[in-house]
C-alpha cells in the first residue's frame, strides 16, 4: 500500500540515523546487508500494522456502516491505540478510502497474473481471470460490499481515483472480448457490456451471498456464471465449404 504516514517516516529516520553517514569511510558488505535487513523489517511491521488496521476497520464498517465508526473502536478492534492508528492514517475517510482501494489492487494484481497464465485463447482466459475476481471478492466480502456501500462517502479526489482503479481492473476481460472478436470466436458484442456483466456477476458472490451460498459452492457459482456468459458471447459454429467448423455471429456477419 503506498499509506505515506508518520509511523514511516519516524522509522525510516531511525534507520538512516543507524546506517553509515556519507563521510565515514564505505560500508562492507556485511553493514549493508544489516541495513538492508532492517529495512525490510520495518516495511513489514508498517504494512502488518496498516492491514491490522483495514481489516478491523472493514468488519467495523460492515456492521455499523461508515457514519457508525470510531478510530477508537477500530483500535479496539485492531489491538492498538488510537494514537498508533493516527500515525498511518489522518482519519475514517482515509481508512475508508484505504478498505476500497486495497481491494482493487488485489484485483488489478491477480486478475492479469491469472488470464496470463491462462494462455492466449480468449475464452479460456475470461474463465481464468472470472474466477480470480471471485475468490478475491469471497475473501474480501466485507470490503467488497463497502465499496458499493460506501463509495459516495469518499471525497471527489477519492471517487475519482476509486473509479480510474474499478476501470483498471476491468480492463483485461475487455481486452480479452475485443481478441475473441477479432479471430471469430465470439459474435460482434460490446467489450465494456460483458467486462460490466462478469464485475457484477462477481460482485453479486458478495452481494447475495446468503442467497447463493445455500445452493451453489463459490466454485459451482463461477462456473455457472462463466458458462452463461461465454454461451451468450460464443460466435455460431457453421460447417465450412472444406469440411470443417467456420465461426459465425449471431447477427449474420
Amino acid at each position: 500500500m503506498s499509506t505515506t504516514s508518520t509511523a514511516e517516516t519516524t522509522e525510516s529516520s531511525a534507520a538512516k540515523a543507524s546506517a553509515p553517514s556519507a563521510s565515514s569511510a564505505s560500508p562492507e558488505p556485511e553493514e549493508l546487508s544489516r541495513v538492508d535487513s532492517r529495512e525490510e523489517a520495518r516495511r513489514e511491521r508498517i504494512e502488518r500494522r496498516q492491514a491490522q488496521i483495514l481489516e478491523a476497520a472493514a468488519r467495523i464498517m460492515y456492521d455499523t456502516g461508515f457514519h457508525g465508526m470510531s478510530m477508537q473502536a477500530v483500535a479496539e478492534r485492531a489491538g492498538m491505540s488510537v494514537g498508533l492508528i493516527y500515525q498511518y492514517f489522518a482519519g475514517k475517510d482515509e481508512v475508508l478510502e484505504a478498505v476500497i482501494v486495497e481491494i482493487l489492487d488485489d484485483f488489478r494484481v491477480l486478475v492479469p497474473a491469472a488470464m496470463d497464465a491462462a494462455g492466449e485463447d480468449p475464452e479460456q482466459r475470461l474463465r481464468a481471470g472470472f474466477a480470480a475476481f471471485c475468490k478475491v471478492i469471497d475473501a474480501r466480502r466485507e470490503a467488497a460490499l463497502l465499496a458499493y456501500r460506501e463509495s459516495q462517502t469518499l471525497s471527489p479526489q477519492g471517487r475519482a481515483k476509486v473509479t480510474r482503479m474499478e476501470e483498471e481492473t476491468t480492463e483485461p476481460f475487455r481486452e480479452a472480448v475485443r481478441a475473441g472478436t477479432a479471430t471469430g470466436q465470439f459474435r460482434a458484442v460490446s467489450p465494456e457490456l460483458v467486462a460490466h456483466n462478469l464485475k457484477m456477476a462477481a460482485h453479486a458472490w458478495a452481494l447475495k451471498h446468503w442467497a447463493l451460498a445455500p445452493h451453489l459452492s463459490l466454485d459451482e457459482y463461477i462456473e455457472a456464471e462463466i458458462d452463461l456468459t461465454l454461451s451468450a458471447i460464443r460466435a455460431e459454429r457453421i460447417p465450412s465449404s472444406s469440411g470443417g467448423l467456420k465461426g459465425r455471429s449471431r447477427s449474420g456477419r
